[in-house]
């Protein structure tokens, strides 16, 4: 039996405490997230575990203290990848 694919989708400002969730799901929802990335130009980062983490976190809310490494990575790679974009 073949996984379902999840995404979920994240929004960080430097005035928030903590990035938080703005979409998550499995499936059709999930397709719907990666289309929505793909016509927006937003950077997806392939991460199974860290996914199913943040697919359990209500969307609209922040993420909880003990995923903030793991989405610091993420924010730091978009980061690099939009800085090497621009050149």
């Amino acid at each position: 039996m073949s996984q379902r694919r999840k995404a979920a989708a994240l929004k960080y400002e430097m005035n928030i405490e903590a990035p938080v969730v703005t979409a998550a799901g499995m499936g059709h929802i999930a397709d719907k997230i990666l289309e929505n990335a793909k016509d927006n130009d937003v950077p997806v980062v392939y991460n199974k575990e860290l996914t199913d983490l943040l697919c359990n976190v209500d969307v609209g809310d922040n993420i909880p203290p003990e995923l903030y490494e793991a989405v610091a990575h993420v924010i730091a790679y978009v980061t690099d990848l939009d800085k090497r974009m621009e050149r």
